[in-house]
């Protein structure tokens, strides 16, 4: 097999010649990608490509619909009916822009959906009116990406490669990123390290989803990783969402091309868009993009919030960031008898937010229903457009018996290898031996200097009202009723762990410093948040006052020296 690396470079490096200086080059991949495809798909068809226009032409006068026939005949999902293939276009260098229709036009009506959804039309155009049509489609074909030269993990990893170096050129944000594939590894191991029982035996079909599905590594590495490490015989049903049309196209042909149903795949924003509106999934897992605003779907999201039964009924967070969005999303496809979820996160929804806001009324919601079951905190720089630390949350709506009631947390963010090139912000990867050590300490499920375990209320506080009295001319203010004013200047608030006494707390912590101050109960509110940092922090003692002075007479030795050699 090639390596993906090398490819991705031929492929941008042969197109470049064509298109530098007519196209801008953050404007590439809306060339290349669909090209790509269309150059993968004809190594696929091509051996029975001469049979599937014989059959076309036989029967298009007979019946309104050939197509079912032609699949049956052929036994496959997709084929072109038209004369043409890229290689073949070259025949007829005059003729290039009308044969390049026809032959758009003859693909099947799944494939026609995948090349409408990359809107070719109009760089095809310019490439036509630039007299370059021809050399693009000429230097495609010589790069052969049949299935068996490069299989589909190689080639989701030389789109990814693509899509990592257009998202440079045009600046894109931080959230829009790409899952490196350490990190697709290390989220599906950790998702089914436990479900070893529930994947095994004849016969077994479950399903796997993933909301944000982008070019679709996360749901094929994932079925792979389940026949490979636990069952070669069970059936693993993909589905997946995705809201930017070029990664839809390029992961519904993946499907197409792997014989896995690209239906299953469907358009659109998750959140506002639910392609699979009532379905259930035993296993999802998803990358969110970090802090996008979901300011744009605002009218729908708070429609549905004020529904008891919608998905985002306890709480939404700041419209600056919607990633609890999608695990909400997520939560509402869980099937009851026990579902799986492990999405990434940043750092933003563990501790975002006081009691009360959206957020915190989320993280409540979950780990009060204990189906918060591990969170990994992962090294920082490992994603393409962003150095930040990330977050592997897992969710679990029917935990082990030894695991209720209780949250672990693993800290991983020392367990890395430097990378020897950096690919844009990725300057770390996880290797294979920390990935095992990383799951081994998820399964383990015991107390380590990197792993953590606590009941669930130890995440938990009330947040109480503390007032102090109006005072005028020395004497309190006080209402109609009788009741005592409170001084809103000096008004504050207190977080009690949750399990603590609060009146004791009050008497202890509060009374002793302000002797007029009272609690307004009323106003109570419990929230939740995780601070890794806190339970993972390790004391470094202070350097002693001798050592910092010899360091000090030290490099003043070390200056006079260089003096005098300046001053010879």
């Amino acid at each position: 097999m090639v390596n993906h690396q090398e490819l991705s470079s031929l492929i941008w490096n042969v197109c470049d010649d064509v298109l530098r200086g007519l196209f801008k080059p953050h404007e590439y991949g809306d060339i290349i990608l669909p090209f790509v495809v269309l150059r993968r798909l004809d190594c696929v068809i091509e051996p029975k490509k001469d049979e599937a226009f014989r059959l076309y032409e036989e029967f298009k006068g007979k019946i309104d619909d050939p197509s079912p026939i032609i699949k049956n005949q052929l036994q496959t999902q997709f084929f072109n009916h038209s004369k043409y293939d890229l290689s073949r276009l070259k025949q007829d260098p005059k003729n290039i822009y009308l044969n390049f229709q026809n032959y758009i036009n003859g693909f099947s009506k799944n494939v026609y959906d995948i090349i409408e959804n990359f809107q070719i039309q109009k760089p095809v155009e310019k490439l036509n009116k630039n007299n370059k049509l021809f050399l693009f489609v000429e230097k495609f074909t010589g790069i052969d990406l049949h299935p068996g030269v490069v299989d589909n993990h190689a080639m989701g990893q030389i789109f990814e490669e693509l899509l990592r170096r257009f998202s440079e050129m045009s600046n894109e944000t931080s959230g829009e990123h790409y899952t490196p594939r350490d990190i697709v590894h290390l989220l599906v191991a950790l998702l089914f390290a436990e479900s070893k029982s529930d994947l095994l035996g004849e016969g077994k079909i479950r399903s796997l989803f993933d909301p944000c599905c982008g070019t679709g590594g996360l749901l094929t590495i994932g079925k792979k990783w389940v026949l490979d490490n636990v069952n070669p015989d069970i059936e693993i049903r993909l589905s997946g969402q995705e809201l930017n049309p070029q990664t839809y196209s390029i992961c519904k042909s993946d499907m197409l091309i792997s014989g896995e149903n690209p239906d299953s795949i469907k358009l659109g924003s998750s959140l506002s868009e639910d392609g699979f509106q009532g379905e259930k999934f035993e296993y999802m897992m998803t990358n969110p993009p970090f802090g996008v605003s979901w300011k744009s779907e605002e009218e729908f999201i708070t429609e549905e919030a004020r529904n008891p039964n919608g998905r985002f009924f306890v709480g939404t967070p700041r419209t600056s960031d919607g990633s609890l969005l999608f695990l909400q999303h997520m939560i509402s496809k869980m099937e009851p008898n026990g579902s799986r979820i492990g999405i990434i996160f940043n750092g933003s929804p563990l501790f975002t937010g006081d009691a009360g806001s959206g957020e915190s009324e989320i993280r409540k919601w979950i780990i009060e229903n204990d189906w918060l079951e591990c969170i990994v905190q992962l090294p920082d720089s490992l994603f393409f457009n962003t150095g930040i630390t990330t977050y592997i949350w897992i969710v679990n709506n029917k935990k082990k018996e030894h695991r209720k009631g209780k949250v672990q947390l693993i800290s991983a963010a020392e367990l890395f290898k430097p990378m020897k090139k950096s690919l844009g912000s990725k300057r770390k990867e996880v290797s294979d031996d920390q990935i095992n050590l990383i799951v081994k300490t998820y399964s383990d499920f015991t107390e380590t200097d990197i792993c953590k375990i606590f009941p669930n209320t130890f995440f938990g506080y009330t947040k109480v009202t503390v007032e102090q009295p109006l005072f005028e001319n020395g004497i309190p203010v006080r209402d109609k009723k009788g009741n005592i004013k409170p001084d809103s200047s000096l008004r504050d608030n207190e977080r009690i762990s949750l399990g603590t006494d609060i009146e004791e707390y009050f008497n202890r912590e509060v009374k002793p410093h302000l002797p007029n101050a009272y609690m307004d109960r009323t106003k109570d509110s419990r929230g939740y948040e995780i601070n890794f940092t806190k339970y993972f922090y390790k004391y470094k003692p202070l350097r002693s006052l001798d050592e910092i002075t010899n360091d000090l007479l030290e490099l003043e030795k070390e200056s006079e020296g260089l003096m005098k050699e300046i001053l010879k």
